[in-house]
């Protein structure tokens, strides 16, 4: 199959604004397939009547005329595609590619031709414009002026919204209105509709998730009327894309997805998606609106005129046969809850449902997103922000928009990584699966826990501390206090006698706990800033600034009054689109640049230059070392004569306690029981120090 044009072109058919997508010429067809919506133009090579190639605002444009009445109109061609398309319609279509010119004069005057669903305005022969009537919402006449008002684009910051003509009076014996038959063309082709006739069938009060609330369906031959307490919509089948029938997780309720473009608006609203949602038990029996014969005509078998089951059986077979296209259901994806074919998860901060489906994927309800495989550049897994037990899905489209599916269950990650890779999707960290299998099993077990690192190193530096006897007294230095341990400390010192004859009716009292003393941190000296050396020769230029360099005057001319954020913009997209050859001849003037500055800068040291200042740095910081070490040394000496001083020394806390009031009591009775010859006991004391005070 010979295939031209297959390139990114525009279409401005039945939408108020253009459309990228992809063009084919065949030897059967031409198709066009829109890159936004996945929209497709089938057009029959033995349709196709007229061919035109005119200039247009943005290079070359074609349009194309089908024997059945319909017009088509693309840009984006070259000047250069004339010949090739011109000679591949005479050898496959048998069709004359004819050149034709816009009337550039600026006229108001001129005349109006109406050629299926076009109206194109032309003076002397030339076409001034077009104007596709599928974008036509009102259409209002007056005296002797037409009023058409068009479908609000909403991808574009400006939009048409109204143009008005005005029709002079034609002669009184004709005896017809012209300014009426005028209105009643473009009646006869807009997108103006209007309820003639009784209604196919009647769906009472269903309920609509978008937009909200409960809404009688009357179902006409040529659109679906969504009839509300405060609002009404009316939907031509005509701007139905999609038809989608999703079962919820419980399997219990169904929802009924159809994808519209253009979208329906409430006031600045636009809904993309009308979502039903229905219980699986309700049941319905359905009469059409017609005879038997009818309905055997125009829907060749897919009605009858009576028939019965469940609601939502009868709605999507119904809306089947009267949009003309295929209902999309779950594929053969198993979540991990048995039976469910989908997946919870958040999107935007609303919890939903995420369907994997054949061909790409649909998240309902609030906001609706369906995502073909096509138009998917990447996926990514990734850990979730607030807690171990789930995971990210991240969905990046060729466009550059992002999708985050989050608070996804941490079970689903294995059938959704099999399921994206049976697809062949690209995905970002493929190497990560059983890294985060393993992460996701046991993460909360090993969570580290740094309270109780530090209760473990604690508790060993005492029990090293008990169990060292070599010294009479051992200090050991704790984060926040030191603590000292007496290991020959006398009865008296401990606390208890050693009959226990005379504090045998006294309760004992708990020493008082000595409070935690933060140390002070050291502050740690400020950095000095680097000195640049402005003799030192300059760093040489990348490949890319030596190419900015010489391009940005050019940059300048062919942008008028750009700025300079956009030309950097610019000079990056332009960098990106230099070919291979052009781009290696700046890599060797970079490499160049470097060995000349590494030469320069090996004259320049050799010269003695840049050596004053770190041996300035070195002298600066070995001054500064001595200083800290005798600031070391002084303190380390007051701190011993502290530990080491008088025992008869007592803080304030020792001297307050009624067991021991005075020096002396205490060698009485430190005498008395040697005396007695009695063992003494060798219990610890522990010493702290408070401050500058001591305490036992």
């Amino acid at each position: 199959m010979k295939v031209l044009g297959n390139k990114q072109l525009r279409d401005f058919n039945d939408a108020p604004t253009k459309n990228d997508g992809r063009l084919r010429f065949s030897k059967q067809n031409v198709v066009y397939k829109s890159s936004k919506t996945g929209k497709v133009d089938n057009i029959p090579a033995a349709e196709l009547s007229v061919a035109t190639w005119r200039r247009v605002c943005l290079g070359h444009g074609i349009k194309l005329a089908t024997s059945t009445g319909h017009v088509y109109k693309y840009d984006g061609f070259r000047d250069t595609d004339y010949e090739k398309i011109s000679e591949f319609f005479k050898a496959n279509y048998k069709v004359e590619l004819t050149e034709k010119d816009m009337c550039v004069k600026g006229w108001n005057w001129g005349t109006a031709k109406f050629s299926g669903p076009l109206l194109s305005f032309d003076v002397n022969d030339s076409s001034v414009f077009e104007i596709p009537l599928a974008s036509v919402s009102q259409c209002a006449t007056g005296k002797n002026e037409v009023t058409l008002e068009f479908h609000q684009n909403d991808d574009a910051e400006v939009s048409l919204m109204e143009v008005r003509f005005y029709v002079p009076p034609g002669n009184a014996d004709e005896g017809t209105d012209p300014v009426e038959a005028f209105a009643q063309n473009v009646r006869s082709k807009a997108d103006v509709i209007q309820a003639t006739g009784d209604a196919v069938c009647v769906f009472k009060e269903l309920q609509c998730l978008t937009p909200r609330g409960r809404y009688d369906i009357l179902i006409y031959p040529a659109f679906l009327h969504l009839h509300g307490k405060t609002f009404d919509y009316k939907i031509p089948y005509t701007t139905v894309l999609r038809l989608f029938l999703l079962p919820s997780k419980d399997q219990r309720q169904m929802f009924f997805v159809i994808s519209l473009d253009p979208p329906i608006k409430q006031g600045q609203t636009r809904y993309h998606f009308l979502i039903l949602h229905f219980s699986k038990e309700e049941e319905l029996k359905l009469t059409l609106n017609m005879s038997e014969e009818e309905v055997e005509k125009r829907y060749e078998g897919k009605l009858s005129k009576n028939m019965s089951g469940s609601l939502y059986e009868m709605v999507s077979r119904v809306m089947k046969a009267l949009v003309n296209r295929k209902i999309t259901v779950p594929g053969n994806f198993q979540g991990n809850t048995p039976g469910a074919q989908c997946i919870t998860c958040s999107y935007k901060a609303q919890s939903g449902l995420l369907y994997p489906l054949e061909r790409g994927f649909i998240y309902v309800h609030k906001p609706p997103v369906h995502l073909r495989f096509e138009e998917i550049s990447s996926v990514n897994f990734a850990r979730g922000t607030t807690t171990t037990r789930s995971f990210d899905f991240e969905v990046e489209t060729k466009q550059g928009n992002q999708f985050t599916f989050s608070s996804i269950e941490r079970e689903e990650y294995g059938k959704l990584f099999d399921f994206v890779n049976a697809k062949k999707l690209h995905i970002k960290n493929r190497g990560f699966k059983e890294a985060k299998n393993n992460e996701y099993s046991d993460s909360d077990d090993d969570q580290h826990d740094a309270y109780l690192e530090r209760m473990k190193a604690e508790g060993k530096i005492r029990e090293e501390g008990d169990g060292s006897n070599d010294s009479d007294e051992e200090t050991v230095f704790l984060p926040s206090l030191s603590l000292r341990y007496d290991s020959n400390a006398s009865e008296s010192d401990s606390g208890s006698g050693g009959d226990g004859s005379d504090d045998e009716g006294k309760k004992k009292k708990p020493a008082k706990k000595a409070k935690v003393v933060k140390e002070k941190k050291e502050r740690k000296p400020r950095k000095e800033k680097k000195q640049k050396d402005t003799n030192a020769p300059k760093r040489p230029m990348s490949s890319y600034m030596l190419w900015l360099n010489s391009s940005r005057e050019r940059i300048k001319s062919e942008n008028p009054g750009i700025s300079i954020t956009e030309i950097s913009k610019k000079a990056g997209e332009m960098w990106k689109q230099i070919g291979k050859e052009d781009r290696e001849e700046w890599d060797g003037k970079a490499e160049e640049a470097k060995k000349n500055y590494e030469k320069a800068m090996k004259e320049y040291r050799e010269n003695g230059g840049g050596s004053s200042t770190p041996a300035k740095k070195e002298s600066k910081k070995k001054a500064g070392g001595k200083k800290e070490d005798k600031k070391r040394k002084s303190g380390g000496g007051e701190k011993e004569k502290e530990q080491g001083g008088n025992d008869s020394f007592k803080s304030r806390e020792f001297i307050s306690s009624e067991e021991s009031s005075s020096d002396g009591e205490r060698k009485k009775a430190k005498k008395a029981k040697k005396a007695k010859g009695k063992p003494q006991s060798k219990g610890k004391v522990l010493h702290c120090h408070y401050g500058n005070n001591r305490m036992n």
